[in-house]
Formats: C-alpha cells, sequence, structure tokens
C-alpha cells in the first residue's frame, strides 16, 4: 500500500452529506482550507424524512442555494397541516426572510448541491475515502487523521477534525464524546414512497398511539412514514414491513390509508428500527462534531436536516470568530437551541401522550423551531452578507 501525505488543512471534516458538505462550505467561504473525506460515493441516497425546516431554508437561501434545490425539481410546500383526533389544522407558510415555501429534497439532490457548493468554494472534497484513525500530539489534542482510498494510505494534519460521519461517527468514538443528554424513548417508522401528484404540503397526523407524515418530494413522489412505539409494534404479529405500514396508517390516518391505495407504490418500505437520541460532547481539543455524530433525536419530528445545517453554521461561525475556546462556544451555542427539540421530540417519540398532551406537544415543538429559526437570522451582519453573496 502507498502511503499519501497531504499539506496542511485548517480543517478535516469526516463526512459529506449535509452537516458536513455545509459545514465545509461556510468554512470554505471563510477562507479556510478544508478536506472533506466521506466513504460513500457522490450522489447516493440515504433514509430520510427529506423535510426543511424555515430555519434550513432560509439557510439555503442567504448561502445563494435555494434556486438549485427548486431547480431540481422539488416541490414547494405552502402549508403544513395537522391532523388530531378531533381537529385538523392548516398553517400556510408566510413569506420571511426572503423565503416564500418550504422544501423536502431528496438526500441525492440535497447532499450533491452542498457538496458540489463546498467543492466550487475551494473545500477539497473526496469521496470513496475511509478514515482509519486521528492523529494527536503528546498531550492529545487531535492533529489530523489517517485514511484510506482503495489501495493508498492518507495521512493528513489539521487545525480542526470535524466529524459529520452520522449516528454510528468514529470519530466520536475515537474522541470519546459523551452522552450528556439521553432520550427516554426512541419510535420505530417504516417509509415508503408513493405517487403524488398534488403538492399540497406537508400533512402530520397524531392519534391512538400512532403517528404518520405526508412529505412532498422529487420525481411526483411523496414520503409517506407510519410511526409507533416499538412495544406497540412488537405487540401485533409480525406480517412484514407493508403489512406494518399500512396498519399503523389504518390507526393514524384511515382516510390517507384509504386514498394511498388508489396510488401505486414507488418503492419498498423501509424501517427504522427505533434508535435512542442522545445530545453528545460536541467539541474538544482539536476536533468537534455536527449533524447526527453530535446530536440526534427521533425522526418523528422530521428535524435532523434543519439542525445539521443549523450545526455547520454555529461552528463555521465559532470558527470564523476565533479565540482559545471557539468549538468550546460553538457547543455552548448548539446545546442551549437543542435541548427544548430534543425533549420534546422524546416526549412525542414515546406515545404515551393522550389527544390533549400531543396538541401541548406540537405547541411546544412549534415554538422551539420558531427560536431556532430566530437564531438562525441573527448573528454577524457582515458574515451573513459575506455568506449570502458568495
Amino acid at each position: 500500500m502507498t502511503t499519501r501525505n497531504t499539506p496542511h488543512y485548517d480543517v478535516i471534516i469526516a463526512g459529506a452529506r449535509c452537516a458536513g458538505a455545509a459545514t465545509a462550505l461556510l468554512l470554505a467561504r471563510q477562507g479556510a482550507r478544508v478536506l472533506v473525506l466521506d466513504k460513500s460515493r457522490y450522489g447516493t441516497d440515504t433514509l430520510s424524512t427529506h423535510a426543511l425546516m424555515r430555519g434550513a431554508v432560509v439557510q439555503l437561501h442567504r448561502w445563494g442555494l435555494l434556486p438549485a434545490v427548486a431547480g431540481a425539481g422539488t416541490p414547494p410546500v405552502r402549508s403544513t397541516t395537522f391532523h388530531l383526533a378531533d381537529a385538523v389544522t392548516t398553517i400556510l407558510v408566510k413569506p420571511k426572510h426572503g423565503v416564500e415555501a418550504l422544501y423536502a429534497p431528496r438526500r441525492r439532490v440535497l447532499d450533491a448541491i452542498l457538496a458540489d457548493a463546498a467543492r466550487s468554494a475551494g473545500a477539497d472534497v473526496r469521496f470513496g475515502t475511509s478514515l482509519t484513525g486521528l492523529r494527536r500530539d503528546r498531550a492529545g489534542r487531535v492533529t489530523g487523521i489517517t485514511g484510506r482510498a482503495g489501495g493508498t494510505h492518507l495521512e493528513a494534519s489539521a487545525d480542526l477534525v470535524v466529524g459529520a460521519d452520522g449516528r454510528r461517527s468514529t470519530v466520536a468514538r475515537w474522541v470519546g464524546a459523551e452522552a450528556a443528554h439521553v432520550a427516554p424513548a426512541s419510535s420505530v417508522l417504516i417509509y415508503r414512497y408513493v405517487l403524488h401528484d398534488a403538492t399540497d404540503g406537508f400533512h402530520w397526523y397524531f392519534r391512538d398511539g400512532a403517528a404518520a407524515g405526508v412529505i412532498p418530494t422529487n420525481d411526483g413522489q411523496a414520503c409517506v412514514f407510519a410511526a409507533t412505539s416499538a412495544e406497540r409494534l412488537q405487540g401485533e404479529p409480525d406480517r412484514g414491513a407493508d403489512t406494518a405500514w399500512r396498519r399503523i396508517l389504518d390507526r393514524a390516518a384511515p382516510a390517507l390509508a384509504e386514498r394511498l391505495d388508489q396510488r401505486g407504490p414507488a418503492g419498498p418500505p423501509r424501517v427504522f428500527p427505533g434508535l435512542t437520541g442522545y445530545l453528545r460532547d460536541a467539541a474538544g481539543p482539536g476536533w468537534a462534531l455536527v449533524g447526527d455524530a453530535g446530536y440526534f433525536k427521533d425522526p418523528i419530528t422530521a428535524h435532523g436536516i434543519t439542525d445539521a445545517l443549523r450545526d455547520a453554521e454555529i461552528l463555521a461561525r465559532a470558527v470564523a470568530a476565533g479565540g482559545p475556546d471557539a468549538v468550546g462556544c460553538y457547543q455552548a451555542e448548539r446545546d442551549e437551541l437543542s435541548l427544548r427539540l430534543f425533549r420534546v421530540t422524546g416526549r412525542m417519540a414515546s406515545f404515551a401522550w393522550t389527544a390533549d398532551e400531543i396538541a401541548e406537544h406540537l405547541l411546544e415543538l412549534g415554538e422551539a423551531m420558531a427560536e431556532e429559526a430566530a437564531a438562525m437570522t441573527s448573528g454577524d451582519p457582515g458574515l451573513r452578507l459575506e455568506l449570502a453573496s458568495a
């Protein structure tokens, strides 16, 4: 095996999906020398609810990437409808901060747009490259990485190594990142794409220990998920994911289930088995974590991509500000914006709520999302203008 030594980088990022690519984009636009490594192939898909909340759409607009998302055929979402046991409430998406609609792009669309933008900004983005370890100095500070691309061994040094490598983050494991907060419950979600010719907004259903969502995405399709607790699902006969998906839909949204019978599925069901949410330590000497590597909560609130883009910008802002504890400032802000969302998501994922309680949880979720969106439209105006015009 040959060894390739590379020049020193300001930042090396493990993972080139939405969290890692967005971090690379923003840091490169700030003038940092950035290397991004991802073991997967460029443009691959991944399991996702796809939905972008207002904060994420505002960020993509400000970064100049929203036209590419819309240009890829991602339908605009102009309303969100909540279906509870005895009430239906529709909320229109009002124009604000230059955004007139929400979007839910397929990950092969969004992640590729972010990776291309990072490259255009000057980041060195490499797919098909795996990390094999971290380099440290005598004091234990992370100073770089080792990796492998085919038959080539890679060694590179950096001032900061960022783990954006998902729930099973090797960077988090290697630095010993501890979970400061752990969710009390997790749900089981079954996803399926269906043909969907009416892009009439996001729809969320909550009823009788079950939930569902309809999320219009690319190619004339919608991602339809059905969710319940692991305990409820285990207590029923196992007849496969198709049957379980339909059975949960019948409980959460019987009218929706009937309508979907008239449309053909656009792919097989995919099961998210339920994984415990966590808020890990996100920073230490020479390292930081963004996206699911540092913060993962149950997908029932469809908020993961929004948080990933948020964390990318918080970290880039902290690095731009500099100082002896820049990454510590990043973690403090991330935690402040995350905890309320994390806790209410855990309560919703428990499915231990009544009709009145789920309404209260949804109200608190909306308030927490509004706080997050407000935080992402404040901050340093000079940096905001620079990022928007780049």
